[in-house]
């Protein structure tokens, strides 16, 4: 295999497009270049979609490139259109500007920005100063709004409605890339496919401002086997802020992952090299949840260090059937399904309850919709029919059943959902 960085990235299914395959090989590997990515304060946390080109920048890096990371404090102001059904939600400057900053720091833990390997940025520095009819003169006379409304960025919104403010947002991103290639050298960006006509409009202008060649690469929007979005599930995003979303339940989020997705995931998320990826993805049945095992590991490994990854896998190993108990000071794994370790399940998800309300008689539908576990009394009565409830291993067969002091155990009350949800409920005080 090849150590240019353009093939690493091509073989392990970054890449969508880029404007010209043969010159970005060709720099990619004859030196450093600088390149940037550029990410729109809308949130105070990334979720695992992010991850996508925050790992290509990764991969860049360790073959020696330089990455900018930039945040949209100026084009968030206005919001981008692209793969976007409604106009987005107008955010406070103050809002954004703290969004921005909490994403630099992400950024700071793939890139370190600290320690001078990457440059970060926030392209309010440029934009909010702007003077509107200077701007249009020197860099809105370079855009043809026939081409523009071609794109399909807004071709997808003309039915539904485009804003004004919103037809601006190419016009700035592509300003952007002409602000970071006269400060930094800046010659190649790259962001999703869906960004394609306005990384091109950045190569354009930089074209005909500056009479120099820039690059644009874009990389696939993923999605998993049964269509939804990555970085996305029912319960809402994978956030990479450990206060919005644990270590455990991040990492319960890629061992829970569509067997078909096992490889293109490992490749995507984690730094293995391909031949043991392949030798991962090619497992079968029950041996493909090693597989599993290790892609939950080494991503979350990457985002919330190794620490935390080894915590989560103790106590998933603590809850999905081998369970963790004490043997002379020792962990030691067994297949017995009783719960002796509290400490190894600590960082389930875990409610606190009164010891009066297992005294009363606590009905199990109400508790697992009260846990989240199913989203209604009425999921769980449906579960419960179909033999999908358990409490501490023991299946649930009557709709009527309730939890008493006789279901604890010194870990408490371990609720599952499925094969994959999992809660414990803890007495409040003991």
């Amino acid at each position: 295999m090849s150590d240019n960085a353009f093939d690493i990235l091509q073989e392990r299914g970054f890449i969508a497009q880029v404007t010209d395959e043969d010159a970005v090989r060709k720099m990619l590997g004859e030196g450093q270049i600088t390149f940037y990515v550029g990410f729109d304060g809308t949130a105070d946390s990334m979720h695992a979609g992010h991850l996508v080109p925050v790992m290509a920048m990764m991969h860049l890096q360790r073959a020696g490139h330089r990455p900018i990371g930039l945040v949209g404090g100026g084009t968030t102001m206005v919001g981008d259109p692209s793969g976007k059904t409604e106009m987005r939600q107008m955010l406070s400057e103050e809002s954004i500007e703290a969004n921005a900053h909490k994403l630099h720091a992400q950024l700071n833990h793939y890139l370190h920005f600290d320690e001078g390997r990457a440059i970060p940025e926030n392209n309010a520095r440029w934009l909010l100063d702007l003077k509107y009819i200077p701007f249009l003169r020197e860099i809105g006379r370079h855009f043809s709004v026939n081409r523009m409304l071609a794109a399909e960025a807004y071709k997808l919104r003309l039915e539904r409605g485009l804003s004004f403010i919103e037809f601006n947002y190419q016009l700035l991103q592509a300003y952007d890339f002409l602000e970071l290639y006269r400060r930094y050298g800046c010659i190649m960006q790259m962001g999703g496919d869906d960004q394609w006509s306005n990384l091109l409009a950045g190569v354009d202008l930089i074209r005909r401002v500056e009479g120099a060649t820039a690059q644009a690469m874009t990389y696939h929007l993923l999605t998993t086997a049964d269509g939804a979005k990555m970085g996305k599930t029912a319960a809402g995003a994978v956030w990479l802020d450990s206060e919005r979303l644990s270590p455990y339940d991040y990492y319960q989020y890629w061992i829970n992952c569509d067997d078909r997705d096992v490889a293109k995931l490992l490749k995507i998320f984690t730094f293995l090299p391909v031949g043991e990826i392949n030798r991962l993805a090619a497992l079968e049945g029950a041996e493909l949840r090693e597989a599993k095992r290790v892609l939950a590991f080494e991503a979350t490994k990457i985002t919330h260090g190794e620490e935390a990854a080894r915590a989560a896998q103790t106590t998933a190993s603590a809850a999905f059937g081998r369970r963790l108990i004490v043997v002379e000071d020792n962990l030691a794994l067994t297949d017995s399904v009783e719960v002796k370790d509290s400490n190894a399940l600590a960082d389930l998800p875990t409610t606190l309850i009164p010891r009066t309300r297992l005294e009363q008689g606590l009905g199990v539908l109400e508790i697992f919709a009260e846990t989240g576990l199913t989203q209604s009394r009425g999921e769980a009565r449906r579960m419960v029919q179909q033999g999908g409830i358990y409490v501490n291993d023991q299946r649930v067969d009557e709709v009527e059943a309730v939890l008493t002091p006789d279901n604890l155990t010194p870990a408490g009350i371990l609720l599952r959902a499925g094969k994959k949800k999992y809660h414990r409920l803890v007495i409040e005080g003991e």
